[in-house]
């Protein structure tokens, strides 16, 4: 079912001074976490963290940003102006991730990480609303694909900058986290000046329950395949771990550290170029089976880490593949429920959506990490293999 009640002129551009506000807001906001996040497996070692001390630091973050966004989709639904709350989201989330300069201890960065991804949580379905209502439908596809596009234009950054941070502060950790407020604080300035709020009328007051019940059900059996693919798909934060564990027996510990950031380095450059391409391919053909390739990638790059040597060439397939799925899995999902229901319903289907996929995140990050600590690669790999084949066989079926 889709509806088309709104966003059909002809001649709208979709590559609008909205569109690239929040493309430049995320690019940004990326860039300063995403140079943290580099350098967090490194940083965590520093304090004595296991495998499982990063998945729990990666799962109890992405759970409690799930139900911040679950509240924020609902909540913005019924505000006439919702774009100050996206700022405050990007403010909060800067200075989460500056935090990590002050941790002495890992539940200390647990705590700055929470922080951070509750301003992330907050935000997120904000600015999917914000960016659906200031273009047409058929354009949907490559308006969410820049988006990530440039999301992933930070990622890029963002370690390549911890590498040349690294060097500049001498393995000082504080000083390179307190660095990263820089591009944190531009993001929430452009989200503030650039971006331009569309005029709409809110939604009437109902009960949380009824909202739910006025998405279509197409919707929900999407929602299900989302979520069934979210609990197996674990952050690639832990292929920076994977690397840096298999190649330190060949290369040391510092040069392996920096092997497993250029590796994700590479990682989000195919992130980024597939996330206008799936988003543009989205707008011309069906989004689900594309959807369903993305999951797909996503269950082979699984396989590939427990059938092939850890070696410095297979490591990077493994990270293109992690790099090809994401942004598939990532642009289509938005995009699809974009089209899937109401303008008006638009901030809650991407509240829902969000904390379903950050409930994944939760269940996975926190699974891969106790199954790689407690009984190796082989078993953590193979249940995101299963759950990710799962769910690109759901999507297909919508």
């Amino acid at each position: 079912m889709k509806f088309s009640e709104h966003h059909t002129s002809p001649g709208r551009r979709w590559l609008n001074r909205t569109v690239l506000g929040i493309g430049l807001a995320s690019l940004f906001s990326d860039w300063a976490h995403e140079t943290a996040t580099a350098v967090l497996p490194a940083f965590l070692a520093t304090l004595g963290a296991s495998a499982a001390w990063l998945g729990l630091i990666e799962g109890i973050s992405d759970g409690l940003a799930s139900f911040a966004k679950m509240g924020s989709g609902y909540f913005t639904d019924k505000l006439q102006r919702r774009k100050p709350i996206a700022v405050a989201g990007y403010v909060v989330t800067a200075f989460g991730t500056a935090a990590f300069g002050l941790a002495t201890t890992a539940w200390h960065v647990l705590l700055a990480r929470s922080a951070a991804w509750l301003g992330r949580g907050i935000r997120t379905p904000v600015r999917k609303a914000l960016l659906a209502a200031s273009v047409d439908r058929s354009t949907y596809g490559r308006a969410f694909g820049f988006e990530r596009m440039m999301d992933t234009v930070g990622a890029i950054a963002g370690p390549a900058t911890a590498l040349l941070l690294l060097r500049a502060f001498h393995h000082h950790y504080p000083s390179l986290f307190a660095a990263t407020l820089v591009p944190g604080l531009m993001a929430a300035g452009l989200m503030a000046f650039l971006v331009k709020e569309r005029e709409r009328k809110p939604v009437a007051h109902v009960s949380f329950g009824e909202r739910l019940r006025l998405l279509p059900a197409t919707y929900r059996r999407f929602l299900a395949a989302a979520g069934l693919f979210g609990a197996g798909g674990f952050s690639h934060t832990m292929l920076i771990l994977l690397a840096t564990q298999q190649l330190t027996p060949q290369f040391g510990a510092a040069k392996a550290a920096s092997a497993a950031v250029a590796l994700y380095i590479l990682h989000n450059i195919f992130y980024a170029a597939f996330c206008y391409s799936g988003g543009w391919l989205g707008d011309r053909f069906a989004k689900k089976w594309l959807l369903a390739i993305g999951y797909a990638l996503g269950a082979i790059m699984a396989v590939c880490i427990m059938a092939v040597p850890g070696s410095l060439w297979n490591l990077s397939l493994i990270f293109v593949l992690g790099g090809m799925s994401v942004p598939l899995a990532e642009t289509l999902e938005d995009s699809y429920c974009a089209e899937l229901v109401e303008e008006k319903h638009q901030g809650m289907a991407f509240g829902v959506l969000a904390t379903v996929n950050g409930i994944g995140d939760f269940l996975s990050s926190i699974v891969v990490g106790l199954l790689w600590s407690g009984v190796g690669t082989s078993a953590a790999f193979a249940y995101s293999a299963v759950l990710s084949v799962t769910g690109a066989w759901l999507v297909a079926r919508v």
